[in-house]
């Protein structure tokens, strides 16, 4: 069963693969997309650039005039509507710019104090090209990104967003749907076993009673009863799994007692099994019958961890928030990675067993009686501690 949770953690691991590989090709296609059009801007740039040399070389007579089409470069720099440009001379002074979104009306000082924040800002950047006019006279080029390319420079990270996001809803969807499946499966299994359990039960409870008649030791037919109604007892607790139990104000000392008697003289004299009590009562309010059986539970699985030779203390506190239970053994123990996972459906290290025991125990705890069961202490080799946390209560009696 252990290898169900194995291909269950692959298969996590195989769709947080699968997800993370979806998100990285859309990322990669975005980037390529936008490098693509951020080289495009870069080119469109530099025949600007080279547009607005030769219109300065044509009108300053500092180069070849003849057959330059000054209305074909004019209309080049023209249409040039998206990319905010700069145009400075060597000394940083802006000689023309396009496309800037202006704070004020033409002719402001607060524009000019704005173009020279742009170009501040611009200094340094790749977003700069330099104009060799002639020798010793150099003029610069600068440019931003235009809105376009800006907005689709954060599209990917928006892209991922909401890739997570839907991932996941998908991821805690799909556990959800598997929860709901498995506590119907788990509800459905304890019904129907207290249902088959009925009809066996009834009948030996009509044998028992036709064994004093036939001359069968008293104190035998005594203990045979105890085992009978324990069998009915644990057949009533199976069919209260999956509906809300009836919940009765109780003392803790006393549930705990009670089961801890019961497992005493129905394990090996080899283990030793204590149950310390606090002092006065301990009010829960509990569902006695199923909170007996989580105890017992407890126990077995301490006793099934020795091999037959140990000790078992079951010990009751008084705590600041309730009471507690600590159920104590000195057999193989448990690694810290596995404190979670022993109380999932079907997990088991046992050659016959569910894995069903600890799940139902925790189920019962934590679902019907509002309080926490979990792994106090453990080691591999050094024994184990279960603790069960109940929330205080007032009005029990």
């Amino acid at each position: 069963m252990a290898n169900i949770y194995e291909l269950r953690r692959y298969g996590k691991i195989a769709f947080l693969i699968a997800s993370a590989s979806v998100v990285a090709l859309f990322l990669y296609f975005s980037n390529g997309l936008i490098s693509d059009l951020s080289a495009q801007e870069r080119e469109r740039m530099e025949i600007w650039a080279d547009a607005t040399k030769q219109i300065i070389s044509a009108t300053s007579g500092t180069g070849n005039a003849g057959g330059t089409d000054i209305d074909f470069l004019l209309s080049i720099i023209q249409r040039n509507t998206t990319i905010p440009v700069l145009l400075t001379d060597s000394e940083g002074n802006i000689l023309q710019h396009r496309n800037f979104k202006l704070p004020a009306t033409e002719g402001d000082p607060r524009n000019d104090e704005f173009l020279k924040e742009r170009l501040d800002r611009l200094r340094g950047s790749s977003n700069t090209i330099r104009i060799e006019l002639a020798p010793g006279e150099t003029h610069y080029l600068y440019y931003e990104d235009s809105t376009l390319l800006r907005r689709l420079s954060v599209f990917p990270y928006i892209q991922l967003l909401v890739m997570l996001a839907f991932i996941a809803v998908v991821y805690f969807a799909v556990l959800s749907t598997k929860k709901a499946e498995q506590n119907k499966v788990w509800v459905g299994l304890s019904k129907e076993t207290a249902h088959q359990l009925g009809t066996p039960i009834s009948s030996l409870m009509a044998w028992m009673e036709l064994l004093p008649d036939m001359g069968v030791d008293p104190d035998t037919v005594a203990e045979m009863n105890k085992d009978v109604n324990r069998l009915s007892t644990i057949a009533s607790r199976f069919s209260k799994i999956g509906s809300a139990p009836r919940m009765e104000p109780a003392d803790l000392n006393v549930i705990t007692s009670e089961a801890s008697g019961y497992m005493a003289t129905r394990i090996s004299p080899k283990i030793s099994l204590r149950c310390n009590t606090a002092a006065g009562t301990l009010p829960v309010m509990a569902c006695a019958p199923l909170l007996a059986w989580v105890i017992e539970n407890l126990v077995k699985n301490a006793v099934d961890a020795m091999d037959g030779n140990g000790n078992i203390t079951v010990e009751t506190k008084s705590t600041l928030t309730g009471a507690s239970i600590e159920i104590s053994d000195t057999g193989k123990g448990i690694s810290r990675k596995n404190f979670d996972t022993i109380f999932r459906p079907g997990y088991t290290t046992k050659k016959r067993g569910w894995g069903l025991g600890l799940t139902l125990a925790r189920r019962i705890i934590e679902e019907y009686h509002g309080g926490r069961i979990y792994v106090a202490r453990s080691a591999p080799g050094a024994g184990t501690t279960f603790r069960i946390d109940f929330p205080r209560v007032t009005n029990a009696k």
